[in-house]
């Protein structure tokens, strides 16, 4: 047997889902214009490549289960400096983050079984809880052609972040611990090896030998 929960799953059989607990109240006072105040939501730099509603679903390790993460429009960012583009999707009503992540060469959308309106994905690194945390999610779309759509847009920012990360030359790196994204993989290690070999040249040469870690 398949020790790959998306072999036998399906994330979009409602049997085999369950809804995070996500309530929404209406607000006892509503504020005038006056009194409302501006929230920043670091999407002010970026600009929307593609923006469609769907479902989106998470998998919990811990119960095995796939989980509602909230239906909402998923939307390509572009940043209008770099022109990298992330993933980000928040819940109808709360506008919660329910995902945010870049999109990077090695994602591959795998169909859903039984399904040709939704998609399954690993991220490596999704923010939508303010740190980078590993997801295996699953996106559904109310027809296969928005579905479609979505899968070409996904791709298209695929290929234009591996031109960007090819176009730019080791020694200008950034470690984009500023992205709303997060960093990427391959930049994070990129950093960790170059910060290491500094380090390396700066040790002053020493006759002393150190014991093998046990």
């Amino acid at each position: 047997m398949s020790a790959n929960p998306l072999d036998s799953v399906n994330p979009l059989d409602p049997a085999r889902t369950e809804e995070e607990h996500d309530p929404h109240y209406e607000p006892v006072i509503r504020l005038t214009d006056k009194d409302q105040v501006e929230v920043k939501t670091h999407e002010e730099d970026e600009d929307v490549k593609f923006k469609m509603r769907a479902k989106l679903f998470r998998f919990d390790t811990s119960t095995n289960e796939w989980k509602e993460r909230g239906t909402g429009d998923v939307r390509l960012l572009a940043h209008k400096g770099t022109g990298k583009i992330r993933l980000v999707m928040r819940r109808d009503k709360t506008y919660k983050v329910c995902a945010n992540h870049a999109i990077t060469p090695e994602m591959t959308l795998q169909p859903n079984i039984g399904s040709d309106r939704s998609w399954v994905w690993k991220a490596l690194a999704d923010m939508a809880e303010g740190v980078p945390t590993a997801e295996t999610l699953a996106i559904r779309f109310a027809n296969a052609d928005n579905a479609n759509q979505f899968k070409q847009a996904f791709e298209d920012a695929q290929k234009t972040n591996k031109e960007i990360a090819h176009s730019v030359h080791p020694e200008t790196v950034e470690t984009s611990s500023t992205d709303p994204a997060g960093p990427s993989a391959s930049t994070a290690k990129e950093v960790t090896d170059k910060e290491n070999a500094q380090k390396e040249e700066a040790e002053p040469e020493t006759e002393a030998v150190k014991e093998p870690v046990a």
